[in-house]
């Protein structure tokens, strides 16, 4: 029964963004008679901004404890947010709001990506880390995303302070 009860709390509200597309992964531990472990590289895009895509990359625990998905994975994340088109803000949003949400273990453990605005230099800011129930991570990412014109079209550069709560 406590075990249903922390599932369900830590389940919360649902991730921010879709599930993110597997680009790749690579081995990097053989293991005999189970799954490698493995870095996975991952994209997402972002759910409130237009144009905007990050790619991730995270370790992916195998043996018999990553194959039936009860390892705990490691806090080792990298980051990399670009402008892959015209930048456009579909509502107003929070400094730090979860652009991305993912469980790193069975309970306890979730990767988050926040996103945020620095308005003086007109750039959102996107931060990944991971964090327990209990204790937090301090391993993180960050990647700075500047919003630029795009294209010969593109004549207008919103602000992204203007949309910040």
């Amino acid at each position: 029964m406590l075990l249903l009860v922390l599932a369900c709390v830590q389940a919360g509200p649902a991730a921010a963004a879709d599930e993110p597309d597997l680009i790749f992964r690579r081995s990097t531990v053989f293991k005999w008679l189970s799954p490698n472990d493995k870095l996975a590289t991952y994209g997402v895009d972002d759910p409130e901004v237009e144009g905007v895509a990050c790619h991730f990359t995270v370790p992916e625990k195998g043996g018999f404890k990553g194959w039936i998905g009860v390892a705990e994975e490691v806090s080792d994340i990298s980051l990399a947010c670009r402008q892959i088109g015209p930048i456009r803000f579909k509502e107003k949003m929070g400094q730090g709001d979860d652009m991305f949400r993912k469980r790193r273990s069975l309970f306890f453990k979730k990767m988050q990506i926040v996103r945020g605005c620095d308005a003086k230099r007109n750039v959102l800011v996107y931060m990944v880390y991971s964090d327990r129930l209990i204790e937090g991570s301090p391993k993180n990412s960050t990647s700075s995303v500047p919003i630029m014109p795009w294209g010969a079209d593109d004549s207008t550069v919103q602000k992204c302070g203007e949309f910040i709560q």
